[in-house]
């Protein structure tokens, strides 16, 4: 009996003990501190910054308490103007627009997202950019302009409409003189076009056609349009346009602060870009669908496919732009011809193969 309890006392005992030698041994584990970045949107309400919170929500649940970014509204810090100098300065620590909205400093800026339409879309020119040497060509642009950033670029639009007139736009004549806000290397290919071009932030443009300072415009898509109230001002739709067939978001960070981040946390600001670039696609298109439903038969707007004769058009004024900056640029040149080189390899294969979806539509809903 005596045995047993000396027995069982000394395993009690030596679990203790090795339970206290182990609390002693074992090292002290402090939490490290939550990287915060703040990161500034071009917009402060609407669908835009519902896609700048979720890629903001896609980095934060990836990254837990080591990083987290905290969105800001646009014009909380600086005016969209002035976002990518705030974020090369460390005024900011990054920002969510496109690149058109920097347009001013490189017109190859417009290239990345709103550039020439070689027949590609928003989709395979995102591919150039990752598997055609777009991203290199936007790094050594970086360099050449001495910016301090990292830019990741994702989430494919669909071509913007050409937009809202205070007529039915049935040939490309009609264009000629007309007052028409839009932004980026599209100015260019409407001036040549004959028309008067105004580059307005979005917020702007439903007032300045409502006042009469422009006779048309566009900004993005259905349920952009529709939260401006453009149809207040407006019963004349056209979608379809050349002059920004493909576009697509760009979210830059410093590049001192991204660099001091450790790679896991690098790959999660990449990674979280490609995620959220589906996610856009299936949730965007969803809604500009539901929304153009809505503008007609709620709001009385009579929607168009715009005319080929605009089309084809804005495709010779596109030649003329590219022909006239190409020569006053290399880089520039050098980014198209890869561009092109690109487009030309996989819209072959894409055109071969894609059968004709309207076909099929036509067939199941009508024409």
């Amino acid at each position: 009996m005596s045995d047993k309890i000396n027995r069982r006392g000394f395993i009690r005992g030596a679990a203790v003990a090795g339970a206290a030698a182990g609390a002693l041994s074992a090292p002290s584990i402090a939490r490290a501190e939550t990287t915060v970045l703040k990161l500034q949107s071009a917009w402060g309400g609407g669908i835009f910054y519902e896609n700048t919170q979720n890629y903001v929500k896609r980095v934060n649940e990836m990254a837990g308490d080591a990083l987290q970014i905290e969105v800001l509204p646009v014009n909380s810090v600086v005016k969209t103007s002035q976002m990518q100098d705030a974020v090369h300065r460390g005024v900011l620590d990054a920002a969510f627009y496109v690149p058109a909205y920097w347009y001013s400093k490189s017109p190859t800026a417009s290239l990345f997202g709103t550039g020439p339409c070689f027949g590609w879309s928003s989709q395979e020119v995102l591919g150039w950019v990752h598997y055609g040497g777009g991203q290199e060509l936007f790094n050594e642009l970086m360099d050449t302009l001495q910016l301090n950033l990292v830019s990741f670029f994702f989430s494919p639009m669909p071509a913007q409409p050409l937009g809202w007139f205070k007529e039915h736009i049935t040939d490309a004549s009609q264009m000629e003189g007309l007052k028409y806000r839009t932004v980026g290397l599209a100015a260019d290919v409407l001036l040549e076009m004959g028309m008067s071009v105004v580059q307005l932030p979005g917020g702007e443009i439903q007032p300045a056609m409502k006042s009469n300072l422009i006779d048309a415009a566009e900004f993005n898509n259905p349920t952009s349009d529709k939260d401006f109230g453009m149809q207040d001002v407006s019963k004349h739709y056209h979608l379809a346009s050349f002059h920004q067939s493909q576009e697509f978001f760009e979210v830059t960070v410093n590049k001192g602060k991204y660099n001091a981040l450790s790679p896991e946390l690098q790959a999660i600001l990449k990674y979280a870009a490609e995620a959220e670039n589906s996610n856009f696609y299936w949730h965007n298109t969803t809604q500009y669908a539901e929304d153009l439903v809505s503008l007609q038969n709620d709001y009385g707007v009579n929607v168009y496919r715009t005319p080929d004769s605009v089309m084809k058009a804005q495709l010779d004024a596109w030649d003329i732009v590219i022909e006239r900056l190409s020569n006053e640029d290399p880089f520039f040149a050098k980014v198209i011809e890869s561009q092109k080189a690109y487009a030309e390899s996989v819209m072959n294969y894409l055109n071969l193969n894609q059968p004709d979806y309207k076909l099929a539509y036509d067939h199941y809903f009508g024409s």
